[in-house]
């Protein structure tokens, strides 16, 4: 017997059964029928090729995402099982190795293969933002604070450095916390500030609950690091929150 993978793209795959001695010679020299999923994967590229991705529903595309990762079985099953345990697309690919691996259909290799996915998406997304003039690029940046965060499940509170023409000098998480608390320390982000030469900051933390509303901890902290900044010359444009239910901006809601 030859060689199969050892993950789950080698599981699952169809292999070709010898028919047992006394079989007629043509149906030893016959070709397995090709699986029913064959035609549907052709027939969904050619969508994707005609119509782009949004000529596809997440599930589509996220099955035509799992051709790749595991080659030689249905993943339509797989895809829904994916959706139905995490909700939407960006959901899926933010999610833990760990509870990726609960799905039935995705092992180790292509939990990290979808990892791999999401992280690029992120790069992809910061080389939008970087160098250019943030607040003339919110849409972009939120897209970006989104991708890198929405789905995470512990607070992560990160600083987003900008020069005199708000261009991003440098994105870098402070801390990681709890799923509902991160500990921040004002005078370290000012003293990082001043270290990469900024002139402004906007911060950023996530809500694992989903739900961005600012607590009254969030606008203490945001208020603190004002006062910490001002007097150095160091502006805070916003304070952003993002959930997987939407974002809040801080200057937005009136808040500082």
């Amino acid at each position: 017997m030859g060689k199969t993978d050892d993950d789950e793209r080698g599981f699952f795959s169809e292999r070709w059964i010898e028919p047992p001695a006394g079989k007629a010679t043509a149906e030893k020299k016959a070709t397995p029928e090709q699986p029913h999923y064959h035609g549907h994967r052709d027939r969904l590229r050619e969508r994707f090729v005609a119509g782009g991705p949004d000529a596809l529903p997440d599930y589509e595309l996220l099955e035509l995402l799992l051709f790749r990762l595991i080659p030689r079985v249905d993943t339509k099953p797989i895809a829904k099982a994916l959706l139905a345990r995490f909700g939407t697309f960006a959901e899926v690919l933010g999610a833990p190795v760990n509870l990726l691996q609960e799905v039935k259909g995705i092992g180790p290799s292509v939990a990290v293969d979808l990892k791999v996915i999401a992280a690029s998406a992120q790069r992809m997304a910061r080389g939008e933002v970087r160098g250019r003039e943030i607040v003339a690029n919110w849409t972009q940046l939120l897209d970006y604070c989104r991708s890198s965060m929405a789905f995470e499940n512990r607070e992560q509170f990160r600083v987003l450095f900008l020069d005199k023409k708000n261009g991003l000098i440098a994105d870098e998480v402070q801390q990681v916390g709890t799923v509902d608390h991160t500990p921040v320390y004002p005078r370290e982000v000012v003293k990082r500030a001043l270290e990469l030469s900024a002139s402004a900051i906007i911060l950023v933390h996530n809500h694992p609950s989903g739900d961005p509303t600012p607590s009254r901890a969030d606008i203490e902290m945001t208020k603190q690091i004002i006062d910490t900044a001002k007097p150095l010359g160091i502006a805070v444009h916003d304070h952003l929150i993002i959930g997987r239910k939407g974002n809040a901006s801080m200057k937005g809601l009136l808040l500082i």
